[in-house]
């Protein structure tokens, strides 16, 4: 089978190795459309905190059903998607339910090799048929599934005034998911064909043009939830300065480097720091959800669509600001 390996930072190749052999309790998947994340661009840009080299990337992943235990309800020709956390259900955070922070967890295409191949072998309860989604959309279900459940973490609700820092894909599906909870969503960026898109496509409320000005327009007492999507440590820190007493603050993003705030503006509005790390069942199921009920603009979030075979030059030049990807999807 063919898959797109980047050997190290700014390399990748297409290779041939074989078809994955089906473990017990494991489905082979079949993939047919890979989601290009920010994870994968960092990935090859050598910015991922968490991965070795040589890596087969792709976790935002659809398909059809290869082969499935014989004691699966999954059957050959199956449409599915892949959540991607691969859990050990043992350690502590698993116990308790929180197999998204697992303590040996294994990502697809970070800790262990992903899905930008033709084939995939994964455990059954990580493979979940579509139902009436189409494929191409449900290659978008994981990246979603992030912004639900830093959403879901920062426990925002219709009376909220909401800071969104980060106009990304992962921003964006913040937005949606603020959105469907009926807060009031402001988005802050430093690109304005993306705060238009935010407004225009994704109901946001308002903008905020991400320069040195920015704090001095913020009208009131502050944002009572702000959502860093950013992936850059120096707005990370920048947006404490948005908290209102008693604020939430959700980190989307993860970064290389430590980041600082001062511990007294911190104290005294009492706030709230929350880490967000991938998503859980009930997120994805969330995802589904406002799919179905058109919440989801999926086709304008999908702005670019290759083949994986043309993947080594794609990536070059999706990576480009100026190539205007939102969500690119390989399809193979």
């Amino acid at each position: 089978m063919k898959a797109l390996i980047c050997n190290e930072p700014g390399r990748l190749s297409v290779i041939e190795r074989p078809v994955p052999k089906r473990a017990e309790g494991e489905v082979l998947v079949r993939i047919r459309h890979v989601g290009i994340c920010g994870t994968d661009f960092h990935i090859y840009a050598g910015k991922h905190p968490f991965l070795e080299y040589p890596r087969v990337m792709g976790h935002e992943l659809s398909g059809t059903v290869e082969e499935a235990p014989a004691t699966s309800a999954l059957k050959a020709g199956d449409p599915v998607y892949i959540v991607p956390y691969l859990s050990c259900g043992t350690c502590h955070a698993c116990r308790k339910g929180l197999t998204n922070a697992c303590q040996n967890i294994q990502v697809l295409g970070v800790h262990c090799d992903g899905g930008m191949a033709e084939y995939v072998c994964v455990p059954e309860q990580n493979v979940i048929p579509t139902g009436d989604i189409a494929l191409a959309d449900a290659a978008m279900i994981e990246f979603l599934a992030i912004g639900a459940h830093g959403i879901k973490r920062g426990n925002i609700g219709n009376s909220d005034r909401v800071l969104i820092t980060g106009a990304g894909p992962i921003g964006m599906s913040a937005i949606i998911f603020a959105k469907a909870r009926g807060a009031d969503v402001t988005v802050m960026d430093t690109r304005s064909d993306r705060l238009a898109f935010a407004i225009d496509r994704l109901g946001a409320d308002a903008s905020l043009y991400a320069d040195d000005t920015a704090e001095a327009q913020v009208q009131g007492d502050g944002f009572d939830v702000v959502i860093d999507a950013t992936g850059n440590a120096i707005p990370m820190q920048r947006g404490f300065n948005f908290l209102a007493h008693g604020a939430r603050y959700v980190l989307l993003s993860v970064v290389r480097q430590d980041i600082t705030f001062s511990d007294p503006e911190f104290h005294k509005r009492e706030a709230t720091l929350f880490a967000s790390r991938n998503a859980q069942p009930d997120d994805f199921a969330e995802v589904v959800r406002q799919m179905q009920a058109g919440k989801v603009p999926t086709r304008a979030l999908n702005t670019h669509v290759g083949r994986l075979e043309d993947g080594v030059q794609l990536f070059e030049d999706w990576s480009r600001p100026e190539a205007g990807v939102i969500k690119a999807i390989l399809e193979v």
